[in-house]
């Protein structure tokens, strides 16, 4: 019915995998390959103002047909893939009529996509499923939400009986990474408000996030001959795990779900003489992550009081905040769709999000923009998958979406 697995297959080939702290938009070469094909598939469909800059950003306008004064609805995916495997050489594979048990994905690697690991394989029991082939991740995050939008858009201009206002569509680079969106030209842009297709399962519907920052820690030791150290090493090695020690064991990544917070330290490099530590800090609820960073702070300072103020630097920055705040009094952004998912037979699950989407920066721009499922699991690795039905909801809520607001309009 729609071209969205075709596309998706397509999208997928390319390697669009982001680069953390890089000095360019994008930060690999490959996303703004995959946006100029995307460029010349909105200019074949007929797309007005079709447009691709250099940092590889595609903006289109599906113009409206209708009559009525229904908004500018905007679709918002994104180009890059995650950072924790490649997106090299994918290699997409559908199994057909998924049977409920193990998925051998790489044989000679012993890679299996289990339901004993993965629990929610038996929901997509008798569905099509796309799956790697054991050795990246797939990249539905986020093109399913692409080929989505794509799919929504083709049959739009197929079936022009289909009443519909301004449909605004931009992909863009380097989500993965926390660039979200920050070259996007909002009142260019021209939407009223806008979705981001970057959730996960049937259902899912996001319109809260994470408040996030990051933080840097370097660690300044000395070093001397091992043989002769007593009373004068200091291994910024041992200091580095201190460091960590001194926070709650209990708040990390897999230790917490839903509104719970965390510390996540993400990288650890260190030798005698230097260490440093990435980490992530998250919490939906304000207050508590002011007081998260100011753990923090106080972590560095009793380190710096022990071992000397010189060894220890710490650099720490907001990225994003949670964009509940920015919905109140949009509230019909968020109940639209899920009124669509409703009416297509989708029970819609409000969830809140432990992450963050180009959306949730866009919002405090100005520009509300709750996120939606695309329909995939196991996003960022090698067993992410998605059922090609799941995609076909997401094409389809996407075109209730713009037939509700057209019904509104009255």
């Amino acid at each position: 019915m729609y071209s969205t697995l075709e596309r998706f297959l397509k999208y997928v080939t390319y390697d669009t995998q982001s680069v953390a702290e890089a000095s360019v938009v994008p930060s690999t070469p490959g996303q703004l390959v995959l946006a100029k094909a995307m460029a010349e598939e909105l200019r074949a469909l007929g797309l007005r103002d079709v447009e691709l800059t250099e940092h590889a950003y595609v903006t289109a306008t599906l113009p409206g047909n209708t009559r009525k004064k229904a908004p500018a609805v905007g679709f918002i995916a994104h180009l890059d893939t995650a950072t924790e495997l490649t997106g090299k050489d994918v290699k997409p594979r559908v199994v057909k009529n998924y049977d409920g048990g193990d998925i051998v994905l790489n044989a000679a690697e012993g890679v299996t996509l289990s339901p004993r690991d993965f629990p929610f394989l038996a929901d997509c029991k008798g569905q099509d499923l796309v799956v790697t082939d054991g050795t990246t991740l797939l990249g539905a995050d986020d093109k399913a939400g692409m080929a989505e939008v794509m799919g929504a858009l083709d049959y739009l201009v197929k079936h022009p009986e289909i009443e519909h206002g301004d449909v605004k569509v931009a992909f863009t680079p380097d989500e993965e990474v926390g660039h979200l969106a920050k070259l996007l030209d909002i009142e260019k842009f021209g939407a009223d408000f806008a979705y981001t297709l970057d959730g996960g399962p049937v259902g899912e519907a996001c319109c809260e996030n994470f408040n996030a920052a990051n933080a840097t820690v370097r660690i300044r030791g000395r070093a001397v001959h091992p043989g002769k150290s007593k009373g004068m090493m200091l291994s910024a090695v041992m200091m580095g795990h201190e460091f960590l020690s001194l926070f709650p064991a209990a708040e990390v990544p897999s230790a917490t779900e839903r509104y719970e917070g965390f510390y996540h330290c993400t990288r650890f490099d260190a030798g005698t003489e230097r260490a440093v530590l990435h980490f992530i800090i998250r919490d939906h609820d304000a207050k508590r992550f002011a007081e998260r960073k100011a753990f923090m702070e106080r972590a560095v300072n009793w380190m710096r009081d022990k071992y000397g103020a010189e060894r220890f630097e710490l650099e720490m920055r907001d990225q994003y905040y949670n964009m509940a705040e920015k919905l109140r009094g949009h509230e019909h952004i968020m109940d639209t769709a899920l009124e669509a998912m409703r009416e297509l037979g989708i029970e819609p699950r409000i969830i809140p999000m432990r992450g963050g989407t180009d959306g949730a920066a866009l919002s405090w721009r100005g520009l509300v923009t709750p996120n939606l499922f695309t329909g995939g699991y196991n996003y960022h690795g090698r067993f992410e998958f998605i059922p090609v039905q799941a995609m076909e909801k997401a094409t389809a809520m996407v075109l209730k979406i713009l037939e509700l607001y057209v019904r509104k309009a009255g």
